[in-house]
């Protein structure tokens, strides 16, 4: 069916430092090359994936953790800017952080980081860039990327498909599963200090 949402299967490491594990991967075909800079919120009682990229407000849910820890995410929101009042109560909700007793009828942007995160004890808004390297292998979406969290550099490689075992025959071949798997958010929580 068309347009449907078909949940990948997430592997994901970060360190300071993926140079030889990225050429590794680099090695295996021409990759397409992106760069991007994104505004995560953070919540010190979620850990959902809540990021604004391109004037969109994107949430991916974690929907499952298999045997080898591979993640399962799925979009369940993409809006654009400004957000109605429905719409910030639905994400403050996937945050798990109550609203103030009123709110707007719509938030800019540059509101809804002034007015509700960077008030808020419990939200902290994270400047993030990206310089994606993302190929193709054995079917898979192969990514190399360095990133900025608030100005600090880290690198990534991210394994994802819809097929778990493949994603993991895939980890392997490249020869990183000696490394952590972990994901964005428990990353970035890391490097910002959030517990």
């Amino acid at each position: 069916m068309e347009g449907k949402i078909i949940p990948r299967w997430e592997w994901r490491t970060f360190a300071e430092n993926l140079g030889a594990e990225g050429q590794r991967v680099l090695t295996r075909g021409e990759a397409r090359v992106k760069e991007s800079r994104e505004t995560y919120v953070l919540s010190r009682r979620s850990d959902e994936n809540t990021k604004i990229r391109d004037g969109l407000m994107d949430i991916k849910s974690l929907q499952a953790v298999n045997e080898d820890g591979l993640e399962q995410w799925c979009p369940i929101m993409k809006e654009e800017f400004p957000l109605s009042a429905d719409k910030v109560q639905r994400l403050l909700d996937v945050l798990k952080v109550s609203a103030p007793a009123e709110l707007r009828d719509s938030y800019t942007f540059g509101e809804f980081l002034s007015e509700l995160v960077e008030i808020h004890p419990d939200l902290v808004a994270v400047d993030v860039k990206k310089r994606r390297h993302g190929l193709t292998i054995n079917g898979a979406i192969v990514e190399f990327a360095e990133t900025e969290f608030n100005g600090i550099p880290l690198q990534t490689i991210c394994v994802e498909h819809a097929d778990p075992e493949l994603v993991m025959a895939t980890v392997r071949e490249l020869g990183l599963d000696h490394l952590e798997n972990i994901n964005y958010i428990k990353a970035m929580k890391r490097i910002v200090g959030i517990r």
